[in-house]
Formats: structure tokens, C-alpha cells, sequence
């Protein structure tokens, strides 16, 4: 494979030298030659938004890192996308520090660092905070660090992402076979928003072998397509061998007006100090959300197994509909859980609504140990448990066939 340092096309690793314009003369360099191997080698080079192209592999060598500008200015929003409508995407805003539209085999490997500086994009809370003890400055901020849209043949490996601002690490947007494999997520757990790896409207994805620590939730499947031409399924996403820690979820599926959620399977994974283990909700329908889909939501054939979750500051698992007059659902069904161990403040909690009631749960070979607060102290200060948890709610309501095999319920 064909190598193209950023340091030959004037990069400084100095930590304070601006270096956007470099690193993407060296990308477009390698693209123009079909492609190869763009090199971050030894030092610290500061960046603010670059664009992949297809054929370019984005090496940080164990040596080196990544580091996001900290004036928002340096993350413009783009003008020349095409494949989305942007004022259609969460927040409005495609900004981001690595782009990537209509790209094919297109990689970020390396044992190196993206830093994305995330320190200067938020301030701490007054006395007597709840949820997250810090909050986004009141400016513009990155709203996501890596955004790829309308991609095929993707490949995240290695890499450390740390110190995420109050924006998504990862967001794959409409894209078809993409892996992430042994990469590390490791944002501030008191930043709100900071998402993990956010999966929508997306084919083929597998997340394996992945330590993730975020803020807000570590892995989503989503069914956003309000900013596409064409509403698109979200399907054949596998998770396996991963570690999760969130102030939020550590799975989430769906959001408010998601379409196609099908056929995904969730396994050996570890969850600790998380509030919600695996969490299926769709709110209340706000078109003034600055997050919403545009159609009414099938979540359908999810496998969750060999999940063991400790520490969890609400629910292990929160399947929630809105009350009926406000949701957009069709249905949520056959979701199957297998070999979950759980212990936390709560046990799993699945509601659907009087006119669309979920259906088909499983649950076989489960355990939920639900503990005292004194075991878990300060969830006030955990994210958004305080309102996350339903205290002494039913385990089920508005639901049909929801089977328990050998499962056991143990509060302590």
C-alpha cells in the first residue's frame, strides 16, 4: 500500500500548529493517486474538519495523534453536501472533524489517538447538580467528531478516541458494511451527549472487540431517515465482545419517529456503572425535537445474550412507549433475551401502550437482582437515572405474550 506522510505536505506535530489544510492535501494527494495509506506518525497535530475519499486508509501510528481544533470556527458547516439535507440532520448541523460522503473503502486504523479536545466545549454546573456535572458552553459546539454518510465498506480499527466534546463519536449515517473492531471510545462519563458508536438507517454493521465509555449511550440503532430522499431499514447490525459503561444507555434502539429497526443481535458483552443496560423508547412525537424521524416505528427480531450488566442506576431493560395519543409506532416484537445477568437499582420494565401493545417478549435463562440505593449511592449524579427509573412500576404493562423461562427476580 502506497504511504503518504502528512509531515511531507507541511504538517507541524507540535500540538499548536494548525495543520487542516495539510492533512487534507495529503488525503487528496493519496486519492488522486488511487489511494494508499495517509500516516499521522510521532507528535500531536492539530486539526480542525477534514474529508476522506474512497481508497484512503487514515493511519495514526501508535506514536501519534489527532487533536480537534478548539474554536468551533475550524468545524464549518459544509456546503457541499449532497447527500443528505442538512437542516434535516439532529441539531441541523453536519459539523464534524472527519467527513466522508458517497466514499468506498475508506479506513481509520492505527493504535494512535483522536483527541478531540473536548474540555473546551464544556463548563461544570453550579452547586447541587443533577444528571451530568458538566454542560455544553453556550455556543456552537461539535455536534459529532467522525460523520459518514452514504458510505460502503468501512472499517474503524484500533483507534483510541478520547475526550469527546458534547457531540457523537462515531455516527454512520445510510451506510453498507462497516466494521468496527478493537477500537477504544473513551469520553468523559459527566459529558452530556457524547454518544458512542450511533448506528442509523445503516446495513452490515458489526461492532466487535470495543471498549466504550461515554456520557451518553455507548451503541444506537436508529431509523432517523428524515434527512434522506428515501426512507432506508436499519438492519443486520451485530455487536459482540464489547465492554460499555454510560451515564445513559449502554444499547439503545430507536428514537422518536425511527422507521425499520429488524433483525440485529446483541452479544458477550459486559456493561458496568451504566444507568439503562439495553433500552427500547420512543417518546412522546415532537416535530420541534431536534432530533425526530418521520414515520411510524417497527422494531422487530433483536437477540440480546450472554449480556452480564453490574451496576446498573435504573433499568437493566426499558422497553417504554408513549402514551398512544403521542406515539408513532406499528410495532415493537419478537425481541428475545437470553443468559442476561443483571443487578441494579431496578428491575426490567416493558410497557407498549393501549393501542399498540409490544408482543413476543422473551426471556430465558435471566437473572435481575435488584439492590437498596445505599448499594448505589448519588444516582441523582448519574446521568439521567433520576428520571430514567420508574420506582415500583409493574414489570410488564400493555404487552402480549411475554414469556419468563427460567428467569429469576431477587431483591436485596
Amino acid at each position: 500500500m502506497r504511504e503518504f506522510h502528512i509531515k511531507n505536505y507541511g504538517a507541524v506535530g507540535d500540538g499548536k500548529t494548525l495543520n487542516t489544510v495539510s492533512i487534507q492535501k495529503t488525503i487528496d494527494e493519496c486519492a488522486e493517486h488511487g489511494g494508499g495509506r495517509v500516516i499521522v506518525g510521532e507528535g500531536v497535530y492539530l486539526s480542525g474538519s477534514i474529508r476522506l475519499k474512497s481508497n484512503v486508509d487514515l493511519h495514526i501510528e501508535a506514536d501519534g495523534c489527532l487533536l480537534g481544533s478548539s474554536d468551533c470556527n475550524d468545524f464549518p458547516e459544509r456546503t457541499d453536501v449532497v447527500h443528505v439535507e442538512s437542516y434535516n440532520l439532529p441539531r441541523h448541523r453536519n459539523a464534524c472533524l472527519i467527513f466522508a460522503e458517497r466514499c468506498e473503502n475508506i479506513s481509520i486504523t492505527g493504535m494512535g489517538i483522536i483527541d478531540c479536545n473536548g474540555e473546551c466545549f464544556v463548563e461544570k454546573k453550579g452547586e447541587g447538580w443533577t444528571g451530568w456535572e458538566y454542560q455544553r458552553l453556550d455556543l456552537p459546539t461539535p455536534p459529532r467528531v467522525v460523520f459518514l454518510t452514504g458510505c460502503k465498506n468501512v472499517r474503524i480499527e484500533n483507534v483510541t478516541m478520547r475526550n469527546q466534546p458534547s457531540g457523537w463519536s462515531y455516527w454512520i449515517h445510510d451506510c453498507d458494511f462497516v466494521s468496527f473492531d478493537k477500537c477504544k471510545i473513551l469520553a468523559n462519563v459527566q459529558y452530556p451527549n457524547n454518544d458512542g458508536i450511533h448506528i442509523n438507517s445503516s446495513r452490515n454493521v458489526t461492532v466487535s472487540n470495543c471498549d466504550i465509555n461515554c456520557g451518553d449511550d455507548c451503541i444506537i440503532v436508529r431509523a432517523n431517515n428524515l434527512s434522506l430522499p428515501e426512507n432506508k431499514v436499519c438492519e443486520r447490525v451485530t455487536v459482540t465482545n464489547c465492554n460499555l459503561t454510560s451515564y445513559a444507555n449502554g444499547i439503545r434502539i430507536g428514537w422518536m419517529g425511527d422507521g425499520v429497526i429488524r433483525n440485529c443481535t446483541f452479544s458477550n458483552i459486559v456493561m458496568t456503572d451504566t444507568v439503562t443496560g439495553i433500552g427500547i423508547t420512543l417518546p412522546k412525537f415532537n416535530t420541534e425535537a431536534p432530533d425526530h424521524g418521520r414515520e411510524e416505528s417497527v422494531i422487530e427480531n433483536l437477540s440480546f445474550s450472554n449480556i452480564v450488566m453490574d451496576d446498573i442506576y435504573a433499568h437493566p431493560i426499558r422497553i417504554s412507549l408513549s402514551p398512544s395519543e403521542h406515539s408513532r409506532c406499528k410495532a415493537v416484537q419478537n425481541i428475545f433475551f437470553s443468559q442476561i445477568h443483571a443487578r441494579g437499582l431496578e428491575f426490567p420494565f416493558v410497557k407498549g401502550n393501549e393501542d399498540y401493545v409490544v408482543k413476543n417478549i422473551y426471556f430465558s435463562d435471566c437473572s435481575f437482582e435488584k439492590v437498596e440505593e445505599d448499594a448505589l449511592p448519588n444516582y441523582r449524579k448519574h446521568g439521567p437515572a433520576a428520571w430514567e427509573r420508574v420506582i415500583n412500576a409493574p414489570i410488564v404493562k400493555f404487552a402480549e405474550n411475554v414469556v419468563f423461562n427460567q428467569t429469576t427476580f431477587t431483591a436485596k
